[in-house]
């Protein structure tokens, strides 16, 4: 049995460096990356027991991809090699505050070559969770398909199905993604988005509105993350808000939305009240952004126990 299952695509991720403009920067190191391939990383270092369904190209950077999710103890029985289609990669650009902008070279994913009917129906029944995000269908139109035929057998098997929005702007325009994005809403039961995500879905990012409006969709679980502000969570008319964990110093913002999720995503899993979910959250975001890399400051759990002083949830 599993855990948590996502699909998602995934990218060699290449790390500046230096800071500053990528015209100055010469060298850089490669890494792993790809945001639902993040979350999945941040639940299986948490303890869960997680599964992954992808494609990778058939050559170097795939196979160092592949490597390395099963180093992580992620079940990778979901994905394979694809000819003709080269694993994609992506550049990172950091600045001295922390601020990132990311390059991508992501055309003829390998995630394109994926139909509906590859989705096996008896590894969805295994899981408990399926986590799905904004970022694998914007990547090509065929991705799409492939997503909402996983949600609707996901939910057909009893699975909750969680979504992070994760709106990337330069993969397709935000009248697509608001289109796209809602056309699954009946398919979900959690959103986990952010403040701008948010305005472009429901068209506000004030809490009580923005609550109203998903749950006019049908959804009665959502969380709303508000960056250094913490995130406020709704389920079942109640409203909880968790300020952010303090950090002493901002080194790389990318993957802390996704530790984010993971950690909610182990509390939902382990019945927690809201408050409890958010603390968790918070913390593992807290800590990704105090490292450089997608996934490198995604902690373990005893890692998170430290941060907070032993006193975290995790161990009642």
């Amino acid at each position: 049995m599993l855990d948590v299952i996502t699909i998602g695509d995934a990218l060699i991720a290449m790390n500046p460096s230096t800071t500053g403009p990528l015209r100055f920067v010469h060298s850089f190191e490669k890494k792993v990356g790809g945001a639902e391939l993040n979350v999945i990383i941040g639940c299986a270092r948490l303890g869960l027991k997680a599964g992954w369904i992808s494609r990778l190209g058939n050559d170097e950077f795939g196979r160092f991809a592949l490597n390395f999710v099963r180093g992580e103890g992620i079940d990778t029985s979901q994905v394979q090699f694809v000819d003709g289609c080269p694993t994609s990669v992506y550049f990172k650009e950091i600045f001295e505050d922390g601020r990132t902008n990311s390059y991508y070279y992501r055309q003829q994913s390998p995630t394109s070559s994926m139909t509906p009917q590859d989705i096996d129906a008896d590894y969805l029944k295994q899981a408990r969770i399926l986590h799905i995000s904004g970022v694998f269908p914007a990547v090509c139109e065929s991705n799409y398909e492939v997503l909402l035929h996983t949600v609707k057998l996901a939910k057909a098997n009893g699975l909750t199905v969680t979504f992070d929005p994760n709106i990337r702007l330069k993969l397709w325009s935000a009248e697509k993604a608001r289109q796209k994005l809602l056309a699954l809403m009946p398919f979900l039961d959690v959103v986990l988005t952010g403040e701008e995500e948010a305005q472009i879905l429901v068209g506000t990012s004030e809490p009580d509105e923005v609550f109203q409006a998903f749950q006019s969709l049908g959804i009665d679980h959502i969380v709303l993350k508000q960056g250094e502000r913490g995130a406020i969570a709704s389920r079942h008319n109640q409203v909880m808000h968790s300020p952010a964990a303090a950090v002493s110093k901002v080194v790389d913002t990318v993957g802390a939305g996704d530790g984010f999720a993971a950690g909610y995503l182990y509390g939902l899993l382990h019945q927690w009240n809201l408050r409890d979910c958010l603390q968790l959250a918070n913390a593992v975001g807290a800590l990704v952004v105090g490292v450089s890399g997608d996934n490198e400051g995604l902690p373990y759990m005893d890692e998170v126990k430290v941060f907070l002083g032993q006193k975290v949830v995790v161990d009642r």
